[in-house]
């Protein structure tokens, strides 16, 4: 077993894999660019090296600086967790010949599913399920169009090192088809140096379920079983589980039986994960393989009680597997959400800044798992992935697992930078996902243009409006008990109440008690039951006997009240002070026209126009970048500049001035 491995990478996954080295007693060396110089991963680390500037292609991607850093502190081993390097087969061969172990496939396996199109040929020769297309490399538009229409649409137009959403394309017919596919080469080119496109038929209204691989040096492959990864944003996954509600066993040991096919076929070593399509019909389609670890392992771990790192270290040690595909164990449920340092009421542009606070849900039934990388009072920062925790629980049924990632949701406290937990906790309760019915398109069709706090029903008003006035009438009382009134002048604290709020005006009786209170409304009473302290940001309790977990933020009369991925900003006083209230005129917002503001916080790469110059609507104005993501700002009408009032390479805050406009 080796003595000490280097972790090629940061965040949570460099800490997941740093505790499972030190549960088997290896040591551990982190590296680090200038921005994560106080990142928890160097902290919890036995050694750490600094590898260079922020940007990942001097740093974290840089090969000869990992291998230096291998080289300056003994390290036996490298893992890479996933992304950076870790699907690099020229990393691979650098270490093979420098006789450093990499904790993974070997560089063929890698070269051979790396590149789409080799990938497909190898899975159709294995018996591998592929989806109908042109698998060779298409030279120009004019090729294309004449194999679409051989084809049929509607069409999947991929790039063959193309991974992470970019380099894709659909086009639904042929009058779309020539420009996607320039686009898509132009993407390619770009982004992975190589412009190869090859066509596939889109399957309508897909699932994107894979399986987990696990192979050693001793011919030994066995599957783990699959994950359910097709609630996706931009072909990106937002929250996956295992097993799938919608396979059936029949399909699931088919699927299973072609994935360790393929990983045969292709003289795989370690873990991996074979990736399909799976149509309304079952039929399921290879899509890829990927190389590597995935984001979503925590699932298979949980059902399985597998720690797959482990199980990686294990195997590039040379120690073969310790057990049968017939020992391999599937216990219940587990579900997996990620959670990103991203703004979705902006149709989830990054955020960026402090965490000012951050405190993940407690795992009080042992069925809540939390990957982080970041820890209270850390810098979120523009140059990497915009994803910092991943949540995971596991119940003996569907229901009960989503019933824990509900109740970790609802506990989960993030403050300093927008995050996608509200989202998250209204996507789990999206009627389609509950009911296990859904596919790849359902955020799309669900949240089009991001995701904005929903309205609460007529119910849930009730219910957060009574926890504001709850927490009002706590501090009233509290006030009243220490301001040394003078005798006889006590302050008369009536039951009567109303809360404001965006949604309405909801009129309340409070009335105190131990533990909680008594709400009452519209002639109903309504029980509070907490031990709820002034000043916590979380409000546990039950409501009429239902377990709750409330976000309760004061400033003022005003309380910002969260809850199931609902939030409201509440108002409360005497129903004397509302009727005042609503006599006071209201202050007009400020006009904004006439600036072009940063929809995101990031780095202004590139600004298209300068005092004097006439812009038309539709023109670039500017260029924003921020974790992998490039925004360009166009006008929305024809106008004049006046000023530039930030220049390239200048760090923007959201909603920072970038031009005004005559």
């Amino acid at each position: 077993m080796f003595q000490k491995i280097l972790i090629a990478n940061r965040g949570e996954i460099a800490c997941r894999i740093l505790r499972t080295a030190r549960a088997m007693g290896i040591a551990t060396v982190a590296v680090y660019s200038e921005a994560d110089r106080d990142a928890l991963h160097v902290e919890l680390s036995d050694e750490a090296i600094a590898i260079g500037p922020p940007p990942p292609r001097e740093s974290y991607l840089d090969i000869d600086r990992i291998v230096t850093a291998c080289r300056s502190t003994g390290a036996q081993a490298v893992h890479p967790g996933y992304g950076f390097l870790s699907e690099n087969d020229a990393f691979v061969r650098r270490l093979e010949a420098e006789r450093i172990v990499f904790i993974g496939p070997g560089s063929e396996a890698i070269a051979a599913m790396g590149d789409k199109i080799a990938s497909k040929r190898i899975a159709r020769a294995a018996g591998v399920n592929v989806i109908p297309g042109h698998d060779q490399a298409i030279g120009s538009a004019s090729e294309a169009v004449q194999i679409a229409r051989e084809v049929g649409y509607p069409l999947m137009i991929k790039a063959s090192a193309g991974g992470g959403g970019k380099g894709l394309r659909i086009a639904r017919d042929e009058g779309s088809f020539v420009e996607q596919f320039d686009a898509c080469r132009a993407e390619a080119a770009g982004a992975f140096g190589d412009d190869r496109i090859f066509l596939e038929r889109y399957i309508e209204n897909p699932r994107h379920i894979e399986i987990q691989v696990l192979a050693d040096s001793f011919g030994s492959t066995v599957h783990l079983g699959e994950r359910e990864c097709s609630l996706q944003r931009r072909h990106q996954k937002v929250v996956e589980e295992a097993p799938s509600p919608f396979l059936d066993d029949a399909t699931r040991a088919a699927m299973g039986e072609q994935a360790v096919a393929l990983a045969r076929a292709v003289g795989y070593r370690s873990a991996g994960t074979v990736e399909f399509v799976v149509a309304k019909d079952r039929r399921f389609y290879f899509l890829e393989m990927n190389t590597r670890l995935q984001v979503e392992h925590p699932v298979t771990e949980m059902i399985t009680g597998l720690d797959l790192v482990e199980q990686m270290i294990r195997i590039a040690a040379g120690e073969p597997l310790g057990f049968t595909q017939e020992q391999v164990r599937r216990d219940g449920w587990a579900v997996e959400c990620r959670i990103n340092a991203e703004d979705p009421s902006r149709n989830f542009l990054p955020s960026t800044g402090r965490l000012v606070r951050y405190q993940p849900p407690e795992d009080e039934s042992r069925s809540i798992r939390v990957d982080t990388g970041v820890v209270e009072g850390d810098e979120v920062p523009i140059h990497y992935d915009s994803m910092i925790a991943k949540v995971i629980t596991h119940g003996w049924s569907r229901g009960e697992a989503l019933a824990r990632i509900h109740q970790a949701l609802d506990a989960f406290l993030i403050r300093g930078v927008a995050s996608n937990l509200a989202f998250q906790a209204r996507l789990t309760r999206h009627p389609r996902f509950l009911a296990g019915d859904f596919d790849t398109g359902l955020i799309h069709e669900s949240y089009p243009d991001g995701f904005q706090h929903a309205t609460p029903t007529a119910e849930e008003s009730i219910l957060l409006a009574g926890v504001a006035a709850y927490a009002r009438r706590r501090y009233i009382k509290r006030a009243t008990a220490t301001s040394g009134q003078l005798k006889g002048h006590a302050r008369r604290v009536d039951a009567d109440w109303v809360v404001l709020m965006p949604e309405g005006r909801v009129e309340l009786g409070v009335f105190l008690e131990d533990q909680g209170c008594q709400i009452l409304h519209g002639g109903v009473v309504h029980h509070l039951r907490t031990q709820w302290r002034l000043g916590e940001f979380l409000l546990k309790g039950t409501w009429d006997g239902d377990p709750i977990c409330v976000q309760v933020e004061r400033s003022g009369l005003n309380y910002r009240i969260a809850h199931r991925g609902l939030q409201v900003d509440a108002m409360v006083m005497t129903a004397r002070a509302a009727e005042l209230l609503a006599l006071m005129p209201t202050k007009a917002p400020p006009d904004l026209s006439k600036l072009l503001l940063s929809p995101m916080p990031g780095l202004l790469v590139e600004v298209a126009a300068a005092p004097g110059r006439s812009v038309r609507a539709g023109e670039n104005l500017a260029i924003v970048e921020a974790m992998k993501m490039r925004n360009v700002l166009r006008a929305e009408r024809d106008g004049l500049v006046a000023e530039v009032l930030a220049n390239p390479g200048d760090s923007l805050a959201v909603d920072q001035p970038i031009l005004r406009f005559e």
